[in-house]
């Protein structure tokens, strides 16, 4: 049996490892647009993405909250559940960070704590009501960042309907390092929270905190581990979304960053977790949208939107399976 010091080290350890595979496989979030136009160049947008990551991070803990009350009672769970559920998260991300494919670390990280819980305790312990409104926001969250980009992208359109193309690229370019720069506050803001809440619930599960508070090492710690994780990059899946979903300019990376942007960070303070990647590349699709139907690669959205939907059950089964095999150290 391991002692209950060594397990609570490992799941602080693997939780930054899943912040630092989160921050890699989102990088793309923030920055894959700004790359792709060539606006910044990848070592900068990198830099600037990690920088505002960290500072997002201290933002708000609504979203900590929600993860460590809303999926389980943390009370009941053990902290080899979470292991079990890190574990699962951690696979799932390098899994898809390796072949080029965005996927929503939230359903990943959501879908193996109910793994690993169903496997401990059957679904009476799972909290019905708080798990199906965040998976009412996870459906949410892209349709409402494509409607907004799509919005936003026509009234650009409208404004500048007269303008010379190099002129409107002159004006957006600044413009989009502002909203790349908001759009990597937002990741830190939404992201680095998932880690703060899946420690601080294995710290009331083991006993180390009564209530459900996210310390400020926690938060220190995720944010720190979040930006250093985007700041590496993830380039596959940079260039899958900055380059191969759709054709973008100044304009359209502006429209996009910044209607997900605003979109991440209102519902962040209402401390609902929601997907990064889904809502980003639901802005994508809206931008791309705007313009012409075919400008958008609807091959490759796709397989994302596949990906998306194995990400739930995937990760619950393999957190199953992996708490198959660490429940003998209970």
């Amino acid at each position: 049996m391991l002692d209950p010091l060594v397990l609570i080290i490992l799941v602080v350890v693997f939780a930054l490892v899943f912040d630092f595979t989160n921050g890699m496989n989102d990088s793309a979030n923030a920055i894959a647009t700004v790359i792709g136009t060539r606006t910044l160049t990848p070592a900068k947008a990198l830099l600037l993405a990690g920088t505002l990551n960290v500072a997002g991070a201290f933002f708000s803990t609504a979203v900590a909250k929600a993860i460590g009350t809303k999926i389980v009672d943390a009370k009941i769970i053990t902290q080899l559940v979470v292991l079990a559920a890190l574990l699962a998260a951690i696979v799932w991300n390098v899994i898809m960070a390796r072949i080029g494919m965005p996927v929503s670390s939230s359903h990943g990280l959501i879908g193996a704590l109910v793994g690993s819980a169903v496997a401990f305790k059957g679904f009476a312990v799972l909290k019905v009501t708080g798990l199906l409104e965040i998976l009412i926001a996870l459906l949410l969250s892209p349709l409402l960042g494509g409607l907004l980009a799509y919005g936003l992208m026509k009234l650009i359109r409208a404004l500048f309907a007269n303008s010379n193309p190099s002129k409107v690229k002159r004006i957006f370019r600044p413009l989009q390092i502002i909203s790349s720069s908001l759009m990597a506050f937002s990741h830190g803001t939404n992201d680095a929270q998932k880690a703060m809440g899946i420690i601080t619930l294995a710290l009331v599960a083991g006993g180390y905190l009564d209530t459900v508070e996210v310390p400020t090492w926690v938060v220190i710690a995720a944010g720190l581990t979040m930006g250093l994780g985007t700041a590496i990059g993830g380039w596959r899946i940079i260039r899958t979304m900055g380059m191969r979903l759709a054709h973008l300019d100044t304009p359209h990376g502006f429209a996009a960053e910044t209607a997900a942007a605003v979109l991440l960070t209102s519902i962040a303070k209402v401390g609902i977790p929601v997907s990064t990647t889904q809502t980003m590349t639901g802005a994508i699709l809206g931008v791309g949208t705007a313009e012409r139907v075919k400008s958008v690669r609807w091959g490759i959205a796709g397989k994302i939107v596949y990906a998306w939907v194995f990400t739930l059950p995937g990760t619950a089964i393999m957190a199953w399976l992996f708490y198959q095999v660490l429940k003998v150290l209970e």
